[in-house]
């Protein structure tokens, strides 16, 4: 198994792993245009080059940073993928030197397994007039919005090891 950025070459992939979830309601659906504009974002798992999982690091504000997309295949599931993509994101976010990583999900019960915590969309007006209020779902959004701090001696891990 193996994370990396996503390429130009992964784009189909990714849209239709994306789609096979956005489909069922579990997530907001992504056109290719996109997953193409946010394409130096979005890192993929691969299991013998075949795209397994994919999750995105989307910049909110100085100190937010959300998690987006993430999607492992259903004949993955249950193997650690997503939990996998979360810490890299996670590390990637200490990089950055972002103190808090967003999420609005339905999956609450993986994201507290994760390390995140409920909090209310009000405390996160950077997300809300970012991306929300274009959203179809605006303003009756019944996704939960889940925080996690990302200690950033995370960082020196990262670097030493």
């Amino acid at each position: 198994m193996n994370i990396r950025k996503a390429v130009m070459s992964d784009v189909d992939t990714i849209y239709h792993l994306i789609d096979i979830y956005a489909k069922e309601g579990k997530l907001l659906e992504r056109t290719h245009a996109s997953i193409y504009e946010n394409l130096q974002s979005l890192y993929v798992v691969t299991v013998e080059q075949e795209i397994v999982g994919v999750a995105g690091l989307h910049i909110l504000g100085k100190n937010l940073a959300e998690i987006r997309s993430l999607v492992v295949a259903p004949e993955h599931a249950g193997k650690g993928i997503g939990k996998q993509l979360v810490n890299h994101i996670m590390k990637e976010t200490a990089k950055l030197e972002i103190e808090q990583l967003l999420s609005l999900t339905y999956q609450v019960e993986f994201f507290k397994r994760c390390g995140f915590t409920i909090v209310e969309k009000e405390t996160m007006p950077q997300k809300v007039w970012k991306d929300c209020i274009n959203c179809p779902k605006f303003p009756a959004c019944d996704e939960t919005a889940m925080v996690v701090y990302v200690p950033q001696h995370e960082l020196v891990k990262v670097v030493n090891g």
